[in-house]
């Protein structure tokens, strides 16, 4: 029984963490925007409560969108940035091909809102190894105004959303803005586990390290900026060959003196239809994106995950009375907890869906020790070698070690 008593304080410490999460998210948005109705929570309530609304500052925005391939309700994720209320901003589209099937799409956006300053770029730049940041570069040169949004294709906002993130540059000490995102859609199984995972372990890690940890954690799907800021770093030239360009240019203007501000205004990452290969494939990248960044810190993520490290003494040693309703009453707490996140994020997500909460956890548990085995990722087709920092390299496709990630491939395509 001692197994199971070891195995048991580290679940305890994780389900501390997870509780400081969820405190970190209610604190987070204890004043949040949803629709185009302002609001702010009723902390003894927990109500939703009109405020008054402050006039927010205006500055000419180029909103980049850089696209590829067919993402889920991708037509009205454009739309919506149509529809802003806001008196002058650009959107420009930014593709590398004119046969990506997103062209259309991006063809039909511009034909339905002829009154909207819409461009569409269509450029084959390969100046780095980071797909984004390639698709970036000719949309970041086309842009006119001094302030640039990078959004993802996968996005969906509200009409104030531009209102609202724009009030933070009234600062000038403050050098980006970015947002929390909250999982929505869910017509599959990899979709579900996608929007279960975005709307526990991201949204509380990313309010956990902003509230208590003081540490800027910039996820790349909105970031609001100066020009003169990402050029004083470098501008997207200095991240053209890392895979996590969002995290690195949020920490690059961090260590230049320049606030990075966590929005309280939650944006839609859209996704419907998940197989549960791409969620796999998703997360072992991220995973290993973390490993690198982080180092011997990535094994809070083990420890964070209360709901694995209470099912191995099942898996592992014994399964008894004890072992078996310990993990099942804390599967039973996580599933509570998620709930409640889901609530107060005011997710779309059907109750009983959270029952699957265990089970995407266990296969994170399962995810995570991929990165120790492997630091290579495939990512549109391509194969790179994933050095510190996220720093990426290409990898050879022949000799002695190009087994090795067959062999790996293999594996991950049985178990996928």
């Amino acid at each position: 029984m001692e197994i199971f008593y070891i195995f048991a304080g580290i679940t305890i410490l994780g389900l501390i963490a997870y509780g400081l999460q969820i405190l970190a998210v209610r604190a987070h948005l204890k004043k949040q925007v949803i629709g185009n109705k302002s609001k702010v929570i009723d902390k003894k309530n927990y109500r939703l409560l009109p405020i008054i609304h402050r006039p927010s500052p205006v500055f000419p925005i180029s909103i980049l969108k850089p696209l590829k391939g067919l993402d889920d309700n991708l037509f009205d994720n454009l739309a919506s940035f149509c529809e802003l209320d806001y008196p002058e901003y650009e959107i420009i589209f930014s593709l590398q091909d004119h046969n990506d099937p997103a062209y259309k799409v991006a063809r039909k956006i511009k034909d339905k809102y002829p009154e909207k300053n819409i461009s569409i770029i269509v450029e084959k730049c390969d100046l780095g190894l980071n797909p984004k940041v390639n698709n970036l570069i000719p949309a970041y040169r086309a842009s006119r105004y001094d302030y640039v949004l990078i959004s993802d294709s996968n996005v969906m906002v509200d009409k104030d959303y531009l209102k609202e993130i724009v009030k933070h540059l009234k600062d000038p000490d403050v050098g980006l803005v970015s947002n929390v995102i909250k999982g929505v859609g869910g017509n599959t199984i990899g979709s579900i586990f996608e929007n279960l995972h975005l709307n526990s372990f991201i949204i509380g890690s990313v309010c956990f390290l902003d509230r208590f940890l003081k540490v800027p954690c910039v996820i790349g799907k909105s970031m609001l900026m100066r020009k003169k800021d990402l050029e004083a770093i470098g501008g997207f030239r200095a991240v053209k060959d890392v895979l996590a360009e969002d995290y690195v240019i949020g920490e690059k203007i961090h260590k230049m003196g320049k606030k990075v501000v966590l929005s309280n205004y939650t944006i839609n990452n859209v996704n419907e239809y998940w197989s549960i290969r791409r969620f796999l494939n998703r997360h072992t990248r991220w995973g290993k994106l973390r490993w690198r960044l982080g180092g011997i810190k990535y094994i809070s993520e083990l420890i964070g995950n209360p709901v694995f490290m209470s099912f191995i003494p099942v898996l592992a040693w014994d399964i008894s009375k004890t072992t078996v309703s310990f993990a099942l009453f804390i599967s039973l707490i996580k599933v509570i907890g998620d709930l409640y996140l889901g609530k107060i994020t005011d997710s779309d997500s059907n109750p009983l869906i959270y029952l699957l909460s265990p089970v995407k956890d266990m296969i994170i548990g399962l995810v995570w020790f991929v990165p120790i085995l492997s630091n290579t990722v495939v990512w549109r087709g391509n194969r790179y070698m994933i050095g510190k920092d996220s720093m990426l390299s290409p990898c050879q496709e022949t000799g002695m070690w190009s087994w090795r990630y067959r062999l790996v491939d293999a594996i991950k395509a049985r178990i996928a």
